[in-house]
């Protein structure tokens, strides 16, 4: 459970960051990080489209920077977007000053002021500088954990079962370790939250002022 929903003792220590937007409805945030890259992000954007779902994809710079024409896709496919670093940096091991540079050059491919930080490693320093300089940042609710080799989709399907709740932030990947389960997952995944009477919200800085 450590894993797949934060403990309250996160939530206290970066208070002001944004987990389970808006509570009170009914209404879950897919979101993708770690994208984008082919093969797997355009495969998740038609399965989207299949069910008329918008997402939110936290995309790395240098993915973006590599592929721009993949990036714009995810935009002209009606999605929102987030700063997810430049090079994919666990805040842990870098000073606030790197950390800082690193998220303004992604910030010059990827036009959000939502930022995820990689791992949810980020240094107390961080967080204040991010908010200082106008930044969201966006943790999570549930972490589907698609990227595990050792899990298989029926395992990660049973994730989403046990921990998703009205407000949730849904963390999927679109990066290649965790394609196999992603692809098989999502469709599923998004059955089960249709059923359950969910409707799909986009993150963005407006709605994720109302912070839980």
């Amino acid at each position: 459970m450590f894993v797949e929903r934060p403990i309250f003792l996160l939530k206290w220590y970066y208070k002001g960051a944004v987990w389970r937007p808006h509570a009170e409805k009914k209404t879950i945030y897919l979101t993708f990080d770690d994208g984008p890259v082919p093969d797997n992000t355009l495969n998740i954007l038609d399965i989207l489209d299949r069910y008329n779902v918008k997402a939110t994809f936290f995309c790395v710079g240098e993915n973006v920077m590599k592929f721009p024409d993949l990036f714009q896709e995810i935009l002209r496919r009606g999605h929102a977007v987030g700063n997810h670093t430049f090079n994919h940096i666990k805040g842990f091991d870098v000073s606030t000053r790197y950390y800082m540079n690193n998220i303004r050059k992604a910030e010059r491919y990827i036009p959000s002021k939502l930022v995820r930080p990689p791992y949810g490693r980020i240094k107390p320093s961080q967080f204040k500088a991010l908010k200082r300089d106008g930044y969201t940042v966006v943790f999570w609710d549930v972490i589907t954990r698609d990227y595990n080799r050792f899990l298989s989709p029926k395992q990660v399907m049973r994730i989403i079962h046990w921990y998703s709740r009205s407000g949730s932030i849904v963390v999927f990947h679109d990066s290649l370790k965790a394609r196999k389960n992603t692809l098989a997952v999502l469709p599923e995944a998004i059955e089960y939250y249709q059923r359950k009477g969910y409707q799909f919200g986009v993150l963005s800085e407006e709605n994720a002022k109302n912070k839980s």
